[in-house]
């Protein structure tokens, strides 16, 4: 598949590719030796599996905190335009509407006492994807600590790290993640 614009690529064991997706962006794949990559904070990513086509996306978004300011520049940051993408691209790739499977991802609050961003995206994912009929199957949602995590799109796994220091607000996941002992990582 031809990748788009800004695509961070680092292969790993057994031809696996990672591939960071970066905040404001979305990748869609069939390649089964593909795996997306991101760390989150308050953003949420949202990935979309079609387990009949084996094929999957996922997007990095933060809706704006305030949303009357907010520049044309600025549109990739809300969820909605990322949503539409990522299904839009997913659906001219064969995916059925009616079997995509959501897993939501992030949505912390790392910041005390500011605006709480994180739980806004994730209520927004949420009702997007109850108003679009698209089923959410897993979510790790909220707390106070971001994560690392790797998706592979074409069979929906998903796993994570919590991350001990708060993520740098635009530093992309070039390099693969490195996860520890079994016990720090959840796959769902």
């Amino acid at each position: 598949m031809g990748w788009h614009h800004g695509a961070h690529h680092a292969h790993g064991p057994h031809g696996t590719r990672y591939v960071s997706v970066i905040r404001g962006d979305y990748r869609v794949s069939a390649d089964h030796h593909d795996v997306f990559t991101t760390v989150l904070g308050s953003c949420l990513a949202t990935c979309l599996h079609d387990p009949e086509r084996h094929i999957g996306g996922m997007n990095h978004f933060n809706l704006p905190g305030v949303w009357a300011r907010t520049s044309c520049d600025e549109v990739n940051r809300y969820g909605v335009h990322l949503m539409e993408l990522l299904i839009n691209a997913l659906l001219q790739r064969g995916a059925r509407r009616e079997r995509l499977e959501a897993k939501l991802l992030g949505g912390a609050t790392i910041v005390r006492g500011l605006s709480d961003i994180g739980r806004a995206n994730a209520l927004f994912a949420r009702q997007y994807l109850e108003n679009e009929g698209i089923r959410v199957v897993g979510a790790r949602l909220g707390g106070d600590r971001g994560m690392r995590i790797e998706y592979r799109p074409t069979t929906g796994g998903v796993r994570h790290l919590f991350l001990d220091k708060p993520p740098e607000a635009d530093a992309p996941a070039v390099t693969p993640a490195r996860f520890g002992p079994v016990g720090e990582v959840e796959l769902f």
